[in-house]
This record gives structure tokens, sequence and C-alpha cells, in this order.
């Protein structure tokens, strides 16, 4: 026993396997796995340089980074914004502000996200928010449709991804504050208090506003930049390695091609301020087409759906995004087929 307890705890005569085992997983996971990786892009250095030297490989680079460096400063303004007013902005601000009739409250919520930055990532936390506060219903929905589609960083960036279509700008901001207060007005009319579970209390309560400014900045970069390298990704593959006769083909009927990229913006899940971008990029397709897919994209994707089930229940996401996609896709064509 005397000998036992003159062993000093760490000596390493005490054998650990628990120990032994971690640190052995720490020294793969850093300078061990970072060791092999660049031995591994010394090796296939050649092969890498003649991928990427060939002329498919440089048209992807290009349009990719193209896409990412224009989106990039309207990205990182719109979360700092965003993150500003989910955390600055107490949510009974704009229950006050509010019209008491929801009938009324619907168009004034809706015209709000014109003046409130922010992307879809930030829209559905406050838009719970709302409806914890005592908001009706129908109102917050309208802002949450609205705000990631209408609001001056987004127009700002579809002017500028769209220099020669001015009027794109005013066609996004048309369909999307129509399909927004018709959603709200539908959801007064039809919706049903089982079908909306209140939400729960917002990750941001009880910390400080910097650790919640930052702690939301930090969100939404990682989830908006990752959205946006995905969505580049697929811009840069459609532009470059699918063949051209297929865009063609596709861009070539009306209401294929509208279809079609309604249900692209619905499985790519790019952030409302960079999406301008990569529409643009897809010239193959008509203004329409290209219209549908701004409008689509920042009310109905997999991330939004994932979302909006997470803070209002599952049975709501399942009737509001295929109603919403099917509104956006009717008022798309109708404002298409009037302003472009």
């Amino acid at each position: 026993m005397a000998v036992t307890k003159a062993v000093p705890k760490g000596t390493g005569e005490r054998t650990d396997p628990q120990g032994a085992g971690e640190e052995q997983r720490g020294n793969l996971n850093s300078p061990l796995l970072l060791t092999l990786l660049l031995v591994l892009a010394v090796m296939l250095q050649d092969p890498v340089r003649r991928a990427l030297s060939a002329p498919v490989m440089q048209s992807w680079t290009t349009v990719f980074l193209a896409v990412v460096v224009q989106a990039l400063p309207f990205l990182v303004l719109g979360v700092l914004l965003s993150a500003a007013i989910a955390v600055f902005v107490p949510p009974s601000f704009f229950a006050r502000a509010l019209p008491k009739r929801p009938a009324l409250a619907v168009p004034v919520a809706g015209a709000a996200g014109a003046v409130l930055p922010g992307c879809e990532c930030a829209s559905v936390p406050v838009a719970g928010a709302l409806v914890r506060r005592g908001v009706t219903p129908a109102a917050a929905l309208a802002f949450l449709l609205s705000a990631p589609a209408i609001n001056p960083i987004v127009l700002t960036a579809t002017a500028v991804a769209f220099p020669g279509d001015p009027e794109m700008v005013l066609a996004r901001f048309v369909a999307s504050l129509l399909v927004a207060c018709a959603m709200g007005w539908l959801w007064q009319r039809l919706g049903r208090t089982d079908w909306l579970r209140p939400p729960a209390r917002s990750s941001y309560e009880g910390q400080s506003r910097g650790a919640a400014f930052w702690g939301s900045v930090r969100h939404d970069v990682m989830h908006a930049g990752g959205f946006l390298v995905v969505g580049a990704m697929a811009a840069a593959t459609l532009k470059s390695v699918v063949p051209a006769s297929w865009l063609r083909t596709a861009a070539d009927s009306p209401a294929f091609s509208v279809l079609a990229l309604a249900v692209l913006a619905v499985l790519l899940s790019i952030c409302s301020e960079a999406d301008a971008f990569v529409a643009a990029s897809l010239s193959q397709f008509s203004l329409t087409a290209r219209l549908a897919f701004l409008v689509v994209g920042p009310m109905v994707d997999l991330k939004l759906f994932a979302m909006q089930a997470g803070t209002f229940g599952r049975g709501f996401a399942l009737r509001f995004a295929p109603a919403t996609f099917a509104l956006g896709v009717a008022v798309s064509v109708l404002t298409g087929a009037v302003l472009l």
C-alpha cells in the first residue's frame, strides 16, 4: 500500500486505457492527419494541376469565383444587420407597431420586411418570437416570408446582379410581397390553431447582448456561407459541365423552365443575399424563370422547411411550404408576364 501511495499521478506507471485512447485519437485528428493530407497533395500535384488546367475546369473555377466574390459582401452585411435586429430590437416593438386587426396587420408586417434586413435563417426565429409575444400568426408569417425577400440588402444585390435588367428588382419586390401577404391572409382564413405549435424560447434569451450578437453572426455566417458555396458550385456546374443542349431544352419550354428553377431554388437552399448572383449566371433561362428562382428560394427551401418544422411544428411545415411554393410559382409567372 505504501508503494502505491508513493507513485505520483501522471508518471506513466498508472495505466489509463481511456486516456491513452483519447490521446491517440487527438493525435490522429490533428498533426498526423494534416501531415497525411500534405503528403497526399504533394504526391498528386501533377494530376491535380492537369485537371485544373483543363478548359472545363477553368470555366468552372471562373464562374464559381465570380459568384462567390460578388455575393460575399452582401452576405456579410446582411448577416451583421440581421443579427443586430434579432438581438437589439425587442420583439415587443413589432407587437406594438402592428395594427390590432389581423387583416391590416398582414400587409403592414409584410411591408416591414422592406426596411428590416435579414436572411431567411434569421426571419424564422424572429417570426417565432413575434408569435410568442402575442402577434397574430398571420402577420408573423407574412413577415417571415417577406423579410428575406424584399429587404434593401437583397434588392441592392439583385440590382448589382442584373445591371442590364433593372426591372428584375421591381418584379422581385412586387411578387415576393404579394406572396407574403397572400399567404398571411390565407392562413388567417384557413389556418387552425392546432396546426401551429407554440414556438419555444429563443436561443438568445438569457445571454448578454454581445454574446447573443456574435453567436448569431457565427451561426448565420457558417450556414449562409456554406449554402452560398454550394449554390455557387451548382451554378458553375450547370454553366460549365452540363451540356448546353440540355439547358437549352429546359430553357426553351416556358412552363418547364419556371418549374425547373423553382425546384432548383428549393434544393440549393441559397441565402437570399446571394441568390441573385446565382440566378444571373443562369442566363440560358428567361427572366420569368429566374424570377421564380428568386421568389421561391427565400420562402421555401430545404433548410427553411427544417427550421419551420423545428419552430412551429412538422404539421405546420407540411402544409405551409407546399402552399407557399405553389403560390410563389403562380405569382412569379403573372408578375413576369406583366413586368418582364
